[in-house]
């Protein structure tokens, strides 16, 4: 099993980035950095890659709105050029307020969008001169929407590799099916191994049998807030006002996928009333309200034990990677988490 760590988009960043060489260490294998409504997300793979040798970094993730599709793949050749091969493209929908409120493009069509977008973009690692005929990119453009100017073109450079994997963060059954279909890996939010299969277990099966066997076996990526001993139960606490903000404030109501996902997992009285209470406001009643049974089980805190058995479950459960954010105090505890969930994955 993988070890990967998400980066803060939100502060310490070149601080955390200074420290990497101790985490690579201490058995780190991959970074991931979100791109929201922060900083963009390429820029800070970059400085990582310069300020690194042998750690895998990974988009996570490029919205499939904010770019178009051949700029991402140029953004990911361009990344696996100064990395040496160590980038992994994360592709992702968003939501329709950022979509729509930030970036002021429609939200539409997320799934045939993703689609299409990793098809030219395989076709752009291959260097072939690009044409694509879909339902939402024709390229080159049509000569009745534009000049008429435009011709199919090849990218200049020589990618690293033709196939840049892609790993695409999905938690509705038809995008978990295209994600097990088409891309190399599949990064979920919330997950919960010991539900996992009867939330998303027909859509993996129906995608997998669609699956090219050139991809290779579908690698899963689960997050986990990550502290080991005795007496860290406090720690558990710090998940409930951001999984409140997932479920309660993430999305109008009948438009936010992560409360779709809390009533899926059967918690459906409380996912209302968590999405009632913050769109009101009311987040700290909201984030009293997240089930302790969800923090516990998407989460790696407790004992070593206890650790171990959630790791063995989400192993179980067919998870690959394991994306932990290790809460310490200071930089040398963390560091220790690292290298003990490196001890109890292996």
């Amino acid at each position: 099993m993988r070890i990967g760590m998400a980066l803060n988009y939100s502060g310490g960043f070149k601080e955390t980035v200074a420290e990497l060489a101790d985490y690579e260490k201490a058995g780190l294998d991959i970074v991931f950095v979100a791109e929201a409504y922060s900083f963009d997300a390429v820029s800070q793979m970059g400085y990582i890659a310069a300020k690194t040798e042998r750690l895998q970094i990974a988009s996570g993730i490029l919205p499939i709105y904010s770019r178009t599709p051949t700029l991402l793949a140029m953004t990911a050749a361009g990344m696996d050029f100064v990395s040496d091969g160590r980038f992994t493209l994360g592709l992702g929908a968003s939501g329709p307020q950022v979509i729509e409120g930030f970036h002021g493009v429609p939200y539409t069509a997320p799934l045939g969008r993703t689609r299409e977008i990793i098809e030219i973009c395989r076709q752009v690692w291959k260097r072939e001169r690009l044409t694509y005929e879909g339902r939402h990119y024709t390229i080159p453009l049509p000569a009745d929407q534009g000049t008429g100017l435009g011709k199919p073109l090849k990218i200049i450079n020589h990618p690293v590799r033709d196939r840049i994997p892609v790993v695409v963060a999905a938690i509705g059954p038809k995008n978990v099916e295209l994600s097990a279909e088409l891309a190399e890996g599949w990064q979920p939010i919330f997950y919960m191994p010991e539900k996992a299969a009867d939330v998303w277990g027909a859509s993996l099966a129906a995608g997998r049998a669609k699956r090219d066997p050139a991809l290779g076996e579908l690698d899963v990526i689960a997050q986990a807030a990550l502290a080991i001993g005795d007496d860290v139960s406090d720690w558990l606490e710090l998940g409930r006002p951001m999984a409140a903000l997932y479920i309660g404030g993430m999305g109008a109501k009948g438009k936010n996928f992560y409360n779709d996902l809390a009533r899926r997992y059967g918690y459906e009285k409380e996912a209302e009333q968590i999405q009632n209470l913050y769109l009101d406001g009311k987040k700290d009643e909201a984030a009293a309200l997240v089930p302790q049974e969800l923090l516990e089980k998407m989460s790696l805190i407790g004992s070593e034990g206890h650790v171990r058995d959630r790791l063995q479950a989400m192993r179980e459960s067919g998870v690959t990677t394991i994306n932990v954010t290790p809460l310490g105090r200071t930089h040398e505890e963390r560091i220790q988490l690292i290298e003990k969930v490196r001890d109890l994955a292996s």
